[in-house]
């Protein structure tokens, strides 16, 4: 397990002080040990890991942070800044359904898949506080069951476990528990940290491939602008994608399309529309392109080319409007925060930077990179539609999910 300081996150030392004396204020006694997991950003591969596929990601620097104190109480105790405390008992690792969509179901799920491998479990009280907004399509909760992975792998593993175990066993939690249908690119980004591809083709050992890019060094910032749609109600539209891809794949006789191929979905076309429609085809194929584009943007960035780099994400962005369809849900068409905020941004950056949907999509967020000659613009213009700090200038963090020393 990575063991950084607060430098070398780039973080505040009184952001962790204020954490120690809230956990003091809260529990009445003071923290030993501390413990970081980033934010994610998609950059290529949208919706393509939950059926095999390739993806590029980044962790960024925002976080969440938890000051922690063992205990020997069989209770792991977290109280979250500006959320009711959670308590969860060591010998109930069953899933409750009254939890499903709550931090008490992650880390319930956390626990019950540390133990289903093998894996120590122990009881803790950690105060935990966060700059990775919900929402933001910076997966807050994939950063959350990665804290407490690997606040639980500190303590009690020897910082034994793997960043893929770590990430493993945080989509268990999210898929599980919390009820979500999530692929597995949020938990490992957050876990492994840097700007890594991902090839999920086996799930249980994901090929992962560091990259050395910085968007910085060629002139651009990496931009996240929060629409503040709202992500309620939206989680049919999200597992309609999976069910989608997947439905295809089991009519040629496949479990995921990973394992089927673009030929033979043309090849098929007629008996799939008939039998699904022709949305599935389409995600189908952005499947296909989307996965191209992953392989092409590390060529990009491999011999360091800019132009190249940014032509994909362009392209990605493209893809996810037109096939994937994950812009607005088709369900709430009167909201169309990230549509109108890709328009407002392209007219902006001209034909300079690069811009797509970010994450899952139907709401929320988009991400840009921006020539830094027109940051304070693109900053500027953005604000003024969704508001005063809806854009974040983020940076690349090296580092995934860590224990912190102040």
């Amino acid at each position: 397990m990575k063991k950084v300081t607060v430098k070398q996150l780039g973080g505040s030392i009184e952001r962790f002080d204020g954490l120690v004396n809230m956990f003091k204020e809260h529990f009445g006694a003071a923290p030993v040990r501390f413990f970081s997991a980033p934010g994610r950003t998609e950059v290529c591969g949208n919706h393509t890991d939950h059926n095999c596929g390739k993806v590029v990601a980044a962790a960024v620097d925002l976080d969440v942070i938890a000051a922690v104190l063992p205990t020997d109480d069989g209770q792991v105790t977290v109280k979250s800044e500006g959320y009711p405390e959670d308590s969860i008992s060591l010998s109930d690792l069953n899933v409750h359904d009254d939890e499903k969509n709550s931090s008490a179901a992650l880390i319930r799920g956390v626990l019950a898949g540390l133990k289903n491998r093998g894996y120590n479990v122990c009881g803790f009280k950690a105060y935990t506080r966060s700059n990775v907004l919900k929402g933001s399509g910076l997966s807050s909760s994939a950063a959350f069951e990665v804290l407490i992975g690997t606040v639980l792998n500190g303590l009690c593993n020897g910082g034994e476990i793997s960043d893929v175990e770590i990430a493993q066993i945080a989509q268990y939690a999210e898929n599980v528990y919390f009820g979500k249908p999530s692929g597995l690119m949020d938990q490992m980004a957050s876990s492994v940290g840097g700007f890594t591809g991902i090839d999920f083709k086996d799930p249980e050992n994901p090929v992962i491939e560091p990259m050395e890019f910085d968007p910085k060094k060629y002139g651009y910032r990496l931009c996240i602008v929060d629409t503040k749609g709202s992500h309620a109600d939206l989680t049919p539209d999200y597992a309609a994608i999976p069910d989608e891809m997947k439905a295809v794949a089991k009519l040629l006789g496949k479990s995921c399309l990973r394992e089927t191929s673009r030929d033979e979905i043309l090849k098929n076309l007629p008996e799939i529309r008939s039998a699904l429609g022709d949305r599935a085809v389409l995600r189908a194929l952005h499947f296909f392109d989307e996965n191209d584009r992953v392989d092409e943007l590390k060529s990009a960035i491999k011999f360091g080319s800019i132009d190249g780099f940014l032509s994909v994400i362009d392209r990605s962005g493209d893809s996810s409007y037109k096939y994937l369809q994950n812009v607005y849900s088709n369900a709430h068409p009167e909201n169309q925060g990230v549509s109108l905020a890709l328009y407002c941004a392209s007219r902006i950056l001209g034909r300079m930077g690069a811009c797509r949907v970010h994450g899952g999509g139907f709401a929320g967020t988009i991400q840009a990179f921006v020539p830094e000659d027109l940051l304070d613009g693109f900053v500027e213009g953005m604000e003024s539609v969704f508001g005063r700090g809806s854009c974040y200038v983020l940076n690349i963090r090296p580092y995934g999910g860590a224990e912190v020393s102040l």
